[in-house]
C-alpha cells in the first residue's frame, strides 16, 4: 500500500512520466508525452500482467478505484480480468451481429406456447412476404432506425393500410424484445405513439374500417334451404358455423373429444380461442346437434377433425367456406364470419336476451376488470335458450317478431317443436351419402 493515496489535486499536477499508485493495484500512469491514464497490475498463475482502465478524460477517480475492485474480485476468483473483458466484448458483438430474421423468429418462438398455431403462421408469413426481403438480414442495431423501419411499412401505407398497420405493430414488439436482450438500444423506432404518428396518417383517415359482409337476419330462413342445396362436407361445416355463430377456425379445427353430445355441450380449447385465450363453451341447438350425428359416421378416433379436409389428418381448408359462399353467389355480399354479425343483429333487435348472454355467446369479453372478477359464470341456461331461439328463427320456425321477442323454455322431450327443429334439421340432409360428404361443395 502506498503512503498516501492519490488525490485529485496530484492527479492534475504530476508531470513526470512514470506509475503512481493508488493501493490495490491501481495505478496512474504518466506518459512522456504528458498523457495519462489508468493500469490495473496483478499477478495470476504464476505471470505478472497489466490491464489498461482508460484515460483519466474518460474515467475519473471514483470509476478507477471502482473498475480496480471489480478487477480485484475477479483475480480473487481465478479469473483473468483481461481475458474476461475481451469474452465480454465478443459476447456483446454477437449480440449486436444479430440480425432481424434471427430475432423476429426468436421472439415467435418464445412467444407461441400463448399463441395459435394459426397466429404463429401469419406473424412467419407476414414477415417473410414484408419485412425479411428488404431487412432480414441487417443486424438488430441497424433495423432500429426510423428510416429502416418506413422502408418496411410505408410503401404498404396507403394500399394495405391494416397489413401495414400489424407489421408496424410487430416490428415495434421484435424490437422491444432485442432492446430487452441487449441486441440494440435508443427508443424504439416502430412505436405509433410520440413518433410515427407525426409522419404517417392514421389508418382509419385512410379508408374507412371494412368489416365482413353480413347476410341481413330476415334473408337467413331463405339462404338455409339454398345451403342445403350443396351437398359435402364443406356446405355441412358451413350450416354448423351458421348454427353456432362461431368461426371459421372454430369449426375447421373441431376435434371429436371436445364435444359432449348427451349434455349438448361443445368446448373449444383455450388455445383455439382467437381472442379470449380462454376455454369457451358453445350450447349446440338440436340443428347443429343434428349435423354432429350426421357426420359421425367420419370419425375413428376422439382426436380426428369432426370436418375432415381431403389431406388425411387434416381438417377442411381455411378458404373453402369462403370458396362456397362465392360459389352460391355471395360474393361481397355475405360471408361465413359475417354469419356472427347476422346473429348479433337479430338477438339485440328480435329478442329480449340480455346483452351478456349474446356477448357470451360469441365468446366476447363482458364488463369492466371488476365485473370479470365478480361474474365468473358464463350464463349457460339463457344462453341455450338463446341458441335454440336462433336455431328456430333459422329454420322459419319463429316469424319476426314486431316488438322484441320474449324468451321462452327450452322444450321438454318429445315436444312437437323440438320434434320439428330435429327432422327439418336432418330431412333437408336426406340423400348426403358417404361419397357424397367428402365433397368439397
Amino acid at each position: 500500500m502506498p503512503k498516501e493515496k492519490l488525490t485529485l489535486s496530484k492527479i492534475e499536477k504530476v508531470r513526470r512520466p512514470g506509475l503512481l499508485s493508488d493501493g490495490g493495484g491501481l495505478y496512474l500512469s504518466v506518459a512522456r508525452g504528458g498523457s495519462k491514464s489508468w493500469c490495473f497490475r496483478f499477478k495470476l498463475g504464476g505471470r505478472q500482467r497489466t490491464m489498461g482502465l482508460g484515460g483519466v478524460g474518460m474515467v475519473d477517480l471514483h470509476e478507477a478505484r471502482e473498475r480496480a475492485r471489480q478487477c480485484r474480485e475477479l483475480v480473487h476468483e481465478g479469473v483473468d480480468p483481461i481475458e474476461h473483458r475481451q469474452s465480454e466484448r465478443t459476447v456483446a458483438a454477437a449480440k449486436k451481429a444479430i440480425t432481424f430474421r434471427d430475432a423476429a423468429l426468436a421472439y415467435i418462438d418464445a412467444q407461441k406456447d400463448g399463441w395459435t398455431a394459426a397466429y404463429a403462421k401469419q406473424w412467419r408469413d407476414h414477415f417473410e412476404a414484408y419485412a425479411f426481403p428488404k431487412i432480414g438480414d441487417l443486424p438488430m442495431q441497424a433495423v432500429n432506425d426510423t428510416t429502416v423501419v418506413l422502408r418496411v411499412i410505408e410503401p404498404l401505407w396507403q394500399t394495405r393500410t391494416e397489413t401495414a398497420w400489424r407489421i408496424r405493430g410487430r416490428l415495434e414488439m421484435v424490437i422491444n424484445w432485442a432492446k430487452f436482450h441487449r441486441y440494440c438500444t435508443g427508443e424504439n423506432a416502430a412505436r405509433w405513439k410520440g413518433h410515427l404518428k407525426f409522419h404517417l396518417p392514421r389508418p382509419g383517415k385512410i379508408r374507412a374500417i371494412r368489416h365482413h359482409p353480413a347476410l341481413p337476419y330476415r334473408e337467413i330462413p331463405e339462404f338455409l334451404p339454398k345451403l342445403r342445396k350443396h351437398r359435402g362436407i364443406v356446405a355441412v361445416a358451413l350450416e354448423f358455423t351458421l348454427f353456432t355463430a362461431g368461426r371459421q377456425g372454430e369449426t375447421r379445427g373441431a376435434r371429436w373429444h371436445e364435444f359432449d353430445l348427451d349434455s349438448g355441450v361443445w368446448t373449444i380449447p383455450a388455445a383455439r380461442m382467437k381472442k379470449t385465450r380462454r376455454a369457451h363453451r358453445v350450447l349446440l341447438n338440436e340443428p347443429a346437434l343434428a349435423i354432429l350425428r350426421e357426420v359421425g359416421w367420419l370419425k375413428s378416433s376422439e382426436d380426428d377433425f369432426v370436418f375432415p379436409g381431403i389431406n388425411p389428418g387434416r381438417p377442411i381448408g381455411q378458404h373453402v367456406m369462403k370458396s362456397l359462399m362465392r360459389y352460391m353467389g355471395y360474393t361481397g355480399i355475405a360471408t361465413a364470419h359475417g354469419f356472427r354479425a347476422t346473429f348479433k343483429t337479430w338477438a339485440t333487435e328480435q329478442t329480449d336476451f340480455s346483452t351478456e348472454a349474446i356477448e357470451l355467446a360469441l365468446a366476447h369479453a363482458v364488463g369492466s376488470k371488476t365485473d370479470k372478477a365478480y361474474q365468473r359464470g358464463d350464463l349457460l341456461e339463457k344462453r341455450r335458450l338463446l341458441s335454440k331461439a336462433w336455431a328456430d328463427f333459422c329454420l322459419g320456425l319463429m316469424p319476426l317478431a314486431a316488438s322484441n321477442l320474449v324468451p321462452f323454455p327450452r322444450p321438454v322431450p318429445g315436444d312437437g317443436r323440438a320434434k320439428a327443429v330435429s327432422v327439418s334439421a336432418s330431412s333437408s340432409q336426406e340423400g348426403r351419402g358417404a361419397t357424397q360428404l367428402i365433397l368439397d361443395f
